[in-house]
């Protein structure tokens, strides 16, 4: 973050690190596909609010010439419309005033209509990119879903219609620390997209991943509580060193 904000290098930084840890601690997970994913879209991103970012110079240079015919065309028109000789009557003045602002009105929709363009072109792009960063939000909490601490705190009978479970506590707590991780970057994605758009529609899309994020983590984290608790696991201390790369864990 400089001056205020987001850095789109710095979080691509951010999810090569992360993916790099799960993939050194979880070889061949899924996990660490959707982080391989996740930084696709991080680099798509960092394109992206830039392209959203920079002004549509053709696009505006069209715009402000078909701004301009339209208005020196009403301009002309009431410069040549010619008056009666007699004046206007009462009714007359009424009839001429109820079209002049009817065409005023259209001219008026017409400017808008084309001075939106751009700002409507932009839009579609961020919530197509915040669209997919909504739909790997629900992929990782799919991956965390069938996490469940009873499974290392007192297992059950295993059955045949899942993978063996072996994670252990330290395990499963660094996996699900990950899926926080990864949720919280893409809450940070979003807020690229707008950071130098000004837009309702989109900023209400970003707002709705930031708590879409903001909710999944909040299950993970009671996940993460019964560990600590329960286990004794201590949530506060840094990250070992990671392992050399083992078997793959299960997902």
């Amino acid at each position: 973050m400089a001056d205020g904000t987001l850095d789109p290098r710095l979080i691509s930084e951010t999810v090569k690190l992360l993916r790099k840890r799960i993939q050194t601690r979880f070889p061949a997970s899924g996990l660490a596909g959707v982080a391989e994913q996740l930084c696709r879209i991080t680099e798509r991103a960092s394109a992206t609010s830039d392209w959203i970012a920079r002004p549509i110079w053709p696009l505006r240079i069209m715009v402000l010439t078909l701004t301009g015919i339209i208005i020196l065309g009403l301009i002309l028109t009431l410069w040549t419309l010619p008056l009666p000789q007699g004046g206007l009557e009462l009714a007359q003045f009424i009839q001429v005033l109820e079209s002049a602002i009817n065409d005023v009105v259209l001219i008026v929709a017409a400017v808008f209509f084309l001075g939106s363009i751009e700002t409507r072109i932009k839009r579609e792009r961020a919530l197509r990119s915040i669209h997919e960063l909504r739909a790997i939000a629900h992929v990782i909490d799919m991956h965390q879903l069938t996490k469940d601490p009873e499974w290392v705190l007192d297992r059950g009978t295993e059955s045949a219609v899942l993978p063996p479970r072996s994670m252990t506590a330290f395990q499963l707590s660094r996996y699900l620390d990950y899926c926080t991780e990864m949720l919280a970057i893409t809450g940070k994605i979003a807020a690229l997209y707008i950071q130098h758009f000004e837009d309702s529609v989109a900023l209400q899309a970003v707002n709705e991943v930031e708590g879409l994020t903001s909710g999944l983590s909040s299950k993970i984290g009671q996940k993460l509580m019964i560990l600590y608790t329960v286990h004794g696991q201590n949530q506060g201390r840094p990250e070992k060193e990671e392992p050399p790369p083992g078997p793959a864990m299960p997902d």
